[in-house]
């Protein structure tokens, strides 16, 4: 046995809300939320031994320590705010709000490891002797930290319609966050909206028996971030580490201390801009609905790293808000529901949405090296060579390292050979290169893809008569590319050694021919025509390319049920509101071009090396008393 690792989470919610009416149409609302969090976590690390050739035991690993971990957080959250609802002249309808919340984490952290199990079935601190196996003593390793920030809201709302038609609503908040400094915490986020029923004008009034409902509507609004990694950014902080130096002084290593990086005092709130316009419709007495939106939005001052500084200054450069973001996209909703007058009720719906992202300033990448951000470009955009093939034999390759006098394939390789890959010379210079890997200067590399998920879809199918019901969800992604390039693709390569390639499957329709040792010795045949390069253990072959670029646009069934629900009647009679019998199925089909070894959904997940999801099937009985 290695060891043992183990965690226990208790978390505990308490939770209370106080609603009153001083007077009528005035209503004040106080809710607290309160979280405990606590977590243990222990983990050994016992001897191993194994045994040689001749059963004689040796040691795997020699040293044994036991490790403990404690963390909690309490976590508060309190609002209150106040209400009032007024109708004048049985047209003009107005509502105030206002309130605040408040917000505050407390966290606590610490470890301990001492070294040396006593006894191997009871691995407690405690029970361990403090020395390594060679009977040294070892300091025990321990860490501890508090941490904590809080912030606070104050928040406004009016609202107003005049007779159902006009519709305007204007939001203000404030919030203030103790990660900044004074000059900098606090922050006002406006936002509005206004909305207009066309259907309820006079003039539509001819066509109100067929169109129920027509809304167009606009808004903006805008909200802070001050979620960052390092929750104080903007202060400065002496790393003090104990019995760390690298040198003994009494015979034991002194205590260091660092010099603090570089602050800016002036870091604040992220902020971000949303921009929409709608159209929502309901017509043949709300049979049929929709609606369509278009929005922008800016995400500006996020923090990112200062533009670099010379050398000479001896210290990393500080964080500070500067890098912009715009995303602009849609989403359109159509759905239809009846009831036929043999009772039978169907309904669908179906969502589709798109998105694209945009760098719109970034000051740390001077060059424009398409391996950062650039400004004006799209974010996770795909750069690779263009795949003309793999050479089926060694002429074929020479032949194409003919036709690129400047230098071949040698930038991104040697030894090139029958079942390598051939790439193309976009830029005509007489060699296959990355050029300085920026968008001025990109070589034979181009745009091949995006990893952005395109065009959003799900599908919603119901239908019930008589007791029985079904629903059908499909979802999925109609564009998608994704470069996976790794062993879990290619079954070798990528630096590794012999020992670590991938023997799945789904990689056995690699590149063979007469002088591949396997063929020779009769354990493959040929196989010339492979989708895979032959599997070497670099990565020549497995350059970022159009050849083996992902499509990874799928469709899936992601939930079927089927129900009956017995007649009241009968049910009645056992004291029993409801009683349903259903199936459900989960993941049932998934439509994709992927290699079958990825997963459309987990194909980024871990490099590709996830867990599939799973197909569920259940069956149950809902009883409701």
């Amino acid at each position: 046995m290695g060891g043992r690792d183990f965690k226990q989470t208790d978390i505990t919610y308490l939770q209370a809300a106080f609603h009153i009416e001083p007077v009528k149409n005035w209503l004040v609302h106080t809710h607290l939320n309160y979280r405990i969090n606590s977590a243990n976590r222990h983990w050994d690390y016992q001897k191993l031994y194994n045994y040689d050739i001749n059963g004689g035991q040796y040691d795997r690993t020699s040293d044994s320590h036991v490790h403990e971990d404690y963390y909690k957080d309490n976590y508060l959250d309190f609002k209150v705010y106040t209400e009032y609802s007024r109708t004048f002249a049985q047209k003009h309808n107005f509502h105030v709000m206002g309130g605040l919340q408040a917000e505050e984490l407390k966290e606590t952290k610490f470890g301990l490891q001492r070294d040396g199990i006593i006894d191997v079935l009871k691995p407690e601190v405690d029970l361990t002797s403090g020395l390594n196996y060679k009977g040294e003593p070892v300091t025990p390793g321990v860490n501890g930290s508090r941490n904590d920030w809080a912030v606070l809201g104050l928040y406004g709302r009016i609202n107003y319609d005049y007779d159902g038609k006009y519709l305007f609503e204007a939001n203000i908040r404030k919030d203030g966050s103790s990660r900044f400094r004074k000059h900098n915490r606090w922050k006002s986020f406006p936002s509005v909206s206004v909305g207009w029923n066309v259907a309820q004008e006079s003039f539509f009034e001819p066509l109100r028996d067929k169109i129920d409902m027509l809304k167009l509507r606009a808004s903006y609004g805008s909200l802070g971030n001050q979620n960052t990694t390092n929750w104080y950014q903007t202060y400065q902080r002496i790393e003090m580490n104990p019995s760390s130096g690298g040198w003994l002084m009494g015979n034991v290593k002194p205590n260091t201390a660092k010099m603090p990086g570089l602050v800016s005092e002036s870091l604040t709130w992220e902020t971000i801009e949303t921009y929409n316009i709608g159209l929502d419709w309901s017509v043949l007495r709300n049979r049929f609905t929709g609606s369509f939106n278009w929005y922008t939005r800016n995400t500006k001052d996020m923090v990112g790293s200062a533009p670099r500084l010379p050398d000479v200054l001896g210290t990393d450069v500080p964080k500070t808000n500067n890098t912009d973001l715009r995303t602009q996209g849609w989403e359109f909703i159509i759905g239809w529901r009846d009831v036929l007058k043999n009772g039978l009720s169907y309904g669908a719906k179906f969502t589709l949405y798109d998105s694209r992202t945009k760098i719109t300033r970034y000051p740390l990448n001077p060059t424009n090296s398409y391996n950062k951000y650039v400004e004006g470009r799209y974010i996770n955009e795909i750069w690779g060579l263009v795949t003309k093939g793999i050479a089926k034999t060694d002429e074929e390759m020479q032949q194409h390292l003919a036709s690129l006098p400047e230098g071949g394939q040698s930038a991104i390789g040697s030894a090139w050979a029958a079942g390598d890959i051939m790439y193309a010379d976009l830029n005509g210079d007489g060699k296959i290169s990355r050029g300085s890997e920026t968008v001025g200067d990109p070589g034979d590399m181009k745009v091949i893809g995006n990893s952005t998920p395109r065009f959003q879809f799900s599908l919603d199918l119901n239908a019930a008569w008589k007791g029985f019901d079904v629903r059908v969800f499909f979802q999925g992604v109609m564009k998608r590319d994704v470069w996976q390039g790794s062993n879990y693709l290619f079954g070798a390569g990528n630096g590794s050694a012999e020992w670590s390639a991938f023997g799945i499957t789904s990689v056995s329709d690699y590149f063979r021919d007469e002088n591949t040792w396997s063929v020779k010795e009769g354990y493959r045949t040929a196989n010339t025509d492979a989708y895979l390069p032959r599997p070497l253990y670099n990565t020549k072959n497995m350059q970022k390319q159009t050849g083996y670029l992902q499509n990874a646009a799928y469709i899936r069934l992601k939930n079927l049920q089927i129900g009956y629900t017995l007649p009241t009647q009968l049910t009645g009679k056992w004291k029993i509101q409801r009683a349903r019998i259903f199936f459900s199925g989960e993941n049932l089909l998934t439509g994709t071009s992927l290699v079958e070894q990825f997963d459309p959904e987990t194909i980024v997940a871990n490099n590709g090396n996830a867990y599939p999801l799973s197909k569920t099937l259940s069956f149950g009985l809902s009883l409701t008393f």
